[in-house]
């Protein structure tokens, strides 16, 4: 289906629900040009943590001392820290000493954001998760290694323990947080709206919103039917098998498109909804 005839209306009479906060704008549009009724709904807020004094500190370690190995799990994340060092001065620093050390990273937009920086990976994972970089990662000597974990919105103890377990000084470093939204109305609606049978699909872009939503459907009244729906009438559409994980490990169905991209979700919602 080209662009030209999706963008007629063939989501028209489609109700689709979003949890994301980044990027949500852009979603939002790009769905409503195909006609879809959307209902944004965030179930997470993502907070710079510039002013925090751990990722400060953990930066001002990075620049004062040799690293050995870099993980590097999100463009984004990325890019933040390279913001938040800006602001404290400690750029130049950062990225020199990170020039020295050997950089892996969690797929095309993580590395894309290293390259950006003037800096060269030494490996990507091809399916861009967090469990391939990982795993690369620990067939190195990490035995006395100093490696730095570039966090995006949380800790990540399942990857890094087992590295400190390898013998690795392990850094993380996290540019973001993720945070409940100030206001859960919107995300309370949608529970309701889901399970009232007025919404044809979810579309997901992180595990975090994903992990969030049902965690707020299972103390709202209308938790049973929502599940009900999730498991016989709502299209759960994910940008990537990372963002699933949650919904999977509810056992709800899953669909995902074949690039893990904003615009090939939107892709995947009109192959799968459109009229």
């Amino acid at each position: 289906m080209s662009e030209n005839s999706s963008s007629s209306g063939a989501l028209r009479g489609v109700t689709i629900g979003i949890t994301a906060e980044r990027r949500a704008e852009e979603f939002v549009a790009a769905l409503r040009r195909h006609g879809a009724t959307v209902v944004p709904a965030p179930t997470i807020r993502i907070v710079p943590l510039a002013g925090d004094d751990r990722l400060r500190d953990a930066t001002r370690a990075v620049v004062s001392s040799d690293v050995d190995y870099v993980a590097v799990t999100t463009g984004a994340g990325f890019r933040g820290w390279l913001d938040a060092a800006e602001q404290w001065g400690l750029a130049a620093g950062l990225t020199r000493s990170l020039s020295r050390a050997a950089v892996f990273t969690r797929g095309p937009k993580a590395t894309g954001a290293v390259r950006g920086s003037g800096l060269t990976e030494r490996w990507s994972a091809p399916g861009e998760s967090n469990r391939e970089l990982f795993d690369r990662l620990a067939r190195e000597d990490l035995r006395g290694r100093r490696v730095v974990v570039q966090l995006h919105g949380a800790p990540l103890p399942e990857y890094t323990e087992p590295l400190r377990e390898r013998g690795a000084e392990v850094v993380e470093v996290q540019p973001y947080r993720w945070q409940w939204p100030d206001d859960l109305t919107p995300a309370r609606g949608l529970v309701a709206a889901v399970a009232a049978g007025e919404v044809d699909a979810l579309a997901f872009t992180s595990a975090p919103a994903a992990a969030n939503l049902l965690a707020l459907a299972d103390g709202e009244p209308e938790a049973a039917r929502f599940a009900e729906a999730l498991a016989d009438q709502v299209v759960c559409a994910c940008v990537g098998p990372v963002t699933a994980a949650p919904l999977v490990e509810r056992g709800v169905d899953v669909v995902l498109p074949e690039r893990q991209r904003l615009g090939a979700l939107v892709k995947l919602l009109v192959a799968r909804l459109g009229r």
